[in-house]
């Protein structure tokens, strides 16, 4: 359910906006997507996980935040963002 270092490694460099950045708005949603992109996996076999489910929302609400505060920001960012990672507006 949660991703590997190896993983979130790979995410923060791919959307890191400079060198060393693993904390600008691009980068925490691409953590949270592949987050919940996995606890939906997991749901698919675990119908019932119930407490499970009160994180992936609370996951998915801090995403939504996120990119409420980038689209606000800086539009392109967030269309940018959005595209990459295969989002819906």
């Amino acid at each position: 359910m949660t991703i590997t270092a190896e993983r979130k490694e790979a995410l923060i460099k791919e959307h890191a906006r400079a060198e060393g950045d693993t904390g600008s708005a691009e980068v925490q949603v691409a953590i949270l997507t592949e987050r919940i992109r996995n606890l939906t996996e997991h749901f698919k076999g675990h119908k019932k996980d119930n407490h499970s489910r009160r994180g992936l929302l609370m996951m998915v609400n801090k995403r939504r935040a996120l990119l409420d505060y980038l689209r606000k920001s800086d539009g392109q960012r967030y269309i940018d963002l959005i595209a990459k990672l295969g989002l819906r507006k």
